[in-house]
């Protein structure tokens, strides 16, 4: 079965938005709910649970893990540790996107407005309906149910293929874009897919859709009523002739991997492509170079797994090889940051270096210390001198890679009061939206700049301020130091963050929740 290092789909996760455009909100107090909230944080997060063999009815789960429920009475509570009956809701999906919710045992629907939400209407109307706003990062790899196969722009680049056995690379890399209630699906280049299949650069009506769910799984509703599924031989993703989700119809989104290339001190990239034993010998980037960084939860170590599925391992005398199939203490390396490069400690200790002949070699005490290697006739390493045991001094910069990331050519960031987007009427950034503003990312040298739509980039003022209005650009270096968490770190060593108020700022002098952000 293909997968991209993560054994789940991603939870379904969104808010729900009335007419008046509040959010239901979950309260601590008494396990009450509203729909009071103007933006989409916390306590406005529902999970979205379905039975496997009941493809109807849904459970709707707050941030607390209580489960929302309505009586015989239409009194809408929100305290049950367990899905009951009551917590049964069936989802009519409209035109127009919304929802409308309605009690799978008392048949009746539920809707309100501020602390007046009820579950007692017979018929839909507009009190009753609610926009879904998905609360997933938007960036995520694209499966197809029934072909068990990844989506991504095509070799062509004219077309989404449902084609891929892993999600490799940028053009596997989708953005789900919110619009008016509806999704576009929008390609690494920029452009949005339409229910015909084609690639356009603007979004509109032909390219939203309204999502569904079955089954726990995902499904895209045109504006002509049909759903998207891949088609003929490459899977080309389209509208179909179906008007009701089936297996071809269905989808998971699953999460995206950060994968990157390293670059040694004989600025030559580090490949497979001569075999098992990794090497920096190669001038191009491509798949034999690209290699998928898999952040361990509880380790928060780091396994490099390459487009064959293997991980990098430590092997007898330090040798690094692509050989392991599965995930053990020789697949863990630990990454220090240090600003435009990085090191990698392997499992004995030591750090990865680059040999004269360009094999990597987990044999240096620290970065940037040179030391003498003795090399045996067992070695795997060992270079052309017949079996004679011999030593060498290598350089202080051999422990030392450029790592550049290469499937994230935009970035969208959340944090843990919401989305970064532009401060609407000053040069700031904010750090606690239910909307995305949508960051191109440029490589430069092992840093990054970040530049908006405007075309104007980020910096950081001397009162500590992001800022996205510079004419010239300033570097940031990005730190991958969780699973599906980044650090953003500054030129003056101090991390981007976002204050207690919602501004962005970039005076964090340590890592801590307020400045690890989804990417």
């Amino acid at each position: 079965m293909p997968t991209n290092g993560t054994s789940d789909a991603l939870k379904l996760q969104f808010g729900l938005v009335n007419q008046e455009n509040r959010y239901l909100t979950a309260e601590a107090f008494g396990f009450k709910v509203n729909a009071s909230a103007t933006s989409m944080k916390k306590k406005q997060i529902w999970t979205l649970e379905q039975e496997e063999q009941d493809g109807q009815a849904v459970y709707l789960r707050s941030h607390l893990g209580r489960y929302l429920a309505s009586d015989k009475d239409g009194r809408v509570t929100c305290g049950a540790e367990e899905p009951e009956p009551d917590c049964r809701f069936l989802v009519a999906a409209q035109s127009d996107g919304r929802w409308a919710l309605q009690s799978e045992s008392h048949q009746r629907y539920f809707g309100g407005s501020e602390d007046r939400l009820s579950c007692f209407a017979q018929t839909v109307g507009e009190a009753e309906l609610w926009a879904v706003h998905l609360a997933l990062h938007p960036q995520a790899s694209l499966l197809s149910v029934s072909r068990r196969r990844y989506a991504r722009l095509s070799a062509q680049e004219d077309e989404i293929s449902v084609d891929s056995n892993i999600p490799w690379g940028v053009d596997s890399l989708l953005t789900l874009v919110y619009l008016d209630g509806k999704y576009c699906l929008k390609t690494r280049d920029s452009r949005f897919l339409g229910h015909d299949g084609r690639l356009l650069e603007e979004g509109g009506p032909s390219a939203a859709y309204t999502l569904e769910f079955k089954s726990g799984k995902l499904a895209f509703k045109d504006c002509e009523g049909k759903y998207l599924a891949p088609t003929g031989p490459t899977g080309t993703l389209r509208s179909g002739r179906c008007s009701k989700p089936g297996k071809d119809e269905l989808f998971d989104l699953e999460e995206s991997h950060p994968q990157v290339v390293f670059q040694a001190t004989n600025n030559r990239f580090v490949s497979i492509r001569q075999g098992v034993s990794l090497a920096a010998n190669q001038d191009d980037e491509t798949d034999m170079e690209t290699f998928q960084m898999e952040i361990d939860k509880e380790t928060r170590k780091c396994m490099l797994r390459t487009n064959g599925g293997t991980y990098w391992t430590l092997v007898s005398h330090g040798g690094i090889e692509s050989t392991a199939t599965e995930v053990a203490a020789n697949t863990m390396f630990d990454i220090e940051w240090l600003g435009h490069r990085v090191g990698l400690r392997a499992s004995n200790g030591k750090y990865i270096c680059t040999k004269k002949n360009g094999q990597l070699a987990a044999v240096s005490d620290a970065v940037g210390e040179g030391v003498a290697i003795n090399q045996s006739p067992n070695c795997p390493q060992r270079c052309s001198g017949g079996g004679r045991s011999h030593s060498r001094s290598l350089s202080g910069e051999d422990e030392q890679f450029v790592l550049k990331l290469i499937n994230r050519p935009i970035l969208i960031l959340r944090g843990e009061d919401g989305f970064v987007c532009h401060h609407k009427n000053s040069n700031t950034l904010d750090a606690n939206r239910s909307v995305y503003d949508i960051f191109d990312l440029l490589f430069n040298d092992g840093a990054y700049h970040i530049k908006g739509a405007s075309g104007k980039f980020w910096y950081i003022s001397s009162s500590g301020l992001v800022c996205s209005d510079g004419d010239t650009p300033e570097d940031f270096f990005l730190e991958f130091l969780e699973h599906g968490r980044v650090g953003i770190k500054g030129k003056s060593g101090k991390y981007v963050r976002g204050d207690k108020g919602g501004t962005l700022m970039g005076d964090g002098e340590t890592v801590d929740a307020a400045s690890l952000w989804e990417y």
